[in-house]
């Protein structure tokens, strides 16, 4: 049952002020403000985040992505570089318990709002940075965009087919990666904060969020000099694993557990290949990755698609596979429907729009959508005269100044 006192989400007691651009801020106040935390999007004056014009499909409008990654938020105009500005922002972390930031480090500090300012302001107050590099170390003040700690961080390096040079991945994922171990920082700071009624500055960095994706990648080489490389759809001596030919197309099958390759076998109509010295064993399986895989493939290549997973699914032969999916297969996939998945809200430019929905699921305090991406200053009367105080005198000549 939900808790009526946190009908937004678990964090709706919270307040973020968000100074992030592009992605990796942004996406770590989308997570924030879908838990329910109220998050206020500060931006420049007659400019805005970029990510407001960036789209994969260029057509007028607002920006489809930026529709996403700026749910749940208000937006404020606010120029930073300006003395007034900046005393403003003083004035708003009094208020806050996140200030969340991805500007290039060392900028806040020459503008007069970084951790010791702001921190004396808000004993209290949670710093979320976000940074290519970290806020430490020799390279700390490099411009560092997501492709670049991908790379250092050692996932460009590995993703891809070993015919190819590295590939990337069709997402974002290193500034995706850093956003989430941000988020993950800011909720444990937010418990020591309530143990101890102090702040502190979650420092992540891109680099270290891939690395810290990878597994046992530093330990593989440093203890008996193996380096990963590419190997397109498998993972090497993980078999039967693999995407897999059927008559109409093709299927992913993950069964490289003992008890599975069992059943998998009982499928092929060759029950005994789980008892078989060859097969019978995790390392056997892997030694012989490829005489397995094309195995598989001629029995799979005999049936449908859907005459594959059917088999799979039986309880008898129940075996992990799927499809890959598009987006269209997922909106059109019963299992998405009946969790909504994905959902449909509302923009008052766009129209209806789906969605990917929260994630994850809390029983008692789920996170929710409950705004659409806001315009560019849509809440500064909300901000700074209702939740701030300031006076209309102010408030006007603040306005003209240019300054919000």
């Amino acid at each position: 049952m939900t808790d009526p006192l946190f009908s937004h989400g678990p964090l709706a007691d919270l307040r973020v002020l968000e100074l992030g651009t592009l992605v990796a801020g942004p996406f770590c106040g989308q997570l924030l403000g879908d838990l329910g935390a109220e998050v206020i999007k500060i931006e420049p004056p007659n400019q805005g985040d970029p990510m407001r014009g960036w789209d994969r499909v260029h057509e007028a409008g607002p920006s489809l992505w930026w529709s996403v990654i700026s749910r749940n938020k208000k937006a404020i105009t606010l120029d930073l570089r300006q003395a007034a500005g900046q005393q403003l922002l003083r004035e708003l972390v009094g208020k806050a318990d996140f200030l969340l930031e991805n500007f290039r480090p060392g900028t806040l500090e020459k503008w007069g709002i970084g951790w010791n300012e702001l921190s004396t302001a808000n004993p209290g107050l949670v710093m979320i940075r976000i940074s290519g590099f970290g806020q430490t170390g020799p390279r700390s003040k490099d411009p560092g965009f997501g492709p670049i700690g991908e790379a250092m961080g050692g996932l460009r390096y590995v993703v891809g087919d070993p015919s190819t040079p590295p590939s990337r991945m069709g997402i974002s994922i290193g500034d995706s990666l850093a956003a989430t171990f941000a988020c993950v920082g800011a909720l444990s700071a937010l418990h020591y904060r309530e143990k101890t009624g102090r702040g502190q500055v979650v420092d992540s960095a891109i680099y270290e969020a891939v690395l810290g994706m990878m597994e046992s990648l530093i330990t593989d080489f440093d203890k008996r000099g193996f380096v990963r490389e590419r190997t397109g759809a498998i993972l090497p001596n993980v078999a039967p694993s693999n995407v897999y030919p059927t008559r109409d197309g093709l299927v992913l099958i993950a069964a490289n557990q003992d008890t599975v390759f069992a059943r998998l076998a009982l499928a092929m109509g060759e029950p005994g290949l789980a008892k078989d010295p060859r097969y019978a064993t995790h390392e056997a399986r892997g030694a012989r990755q490829a005489e397995l895989d094309a195995r598989v493939g001629r029995w799979s290549a005999t049936l449908s698609t859907r005459e594959v997973l059917a088999i799979l699914a039986r309880p008898e032969t129940a075996v992990p596979s799927g499809l890959i999916y598009r987006a269209p297969d997922m909106l059109e996939d019963p299992h998405f429907k009946a969790r909504e998945s994905i959902v449909t809200t509302h923009h008052p430019e766009l129209g209806d729009l789906r969605m990917q929905n929260v994630a994850p699921r809390l029983s008692a305090t789920p996170g929710s959508i409950r705004s659409p991406a806001p315009e560019l200053g849509q809440h500064n009367d909300e901000v700074y005269l209702k939740l701030l105080g300031v006076a209309p005198e102010r408030y006007a000549a603040l306005k003209a100044a240019g300054v919000i």
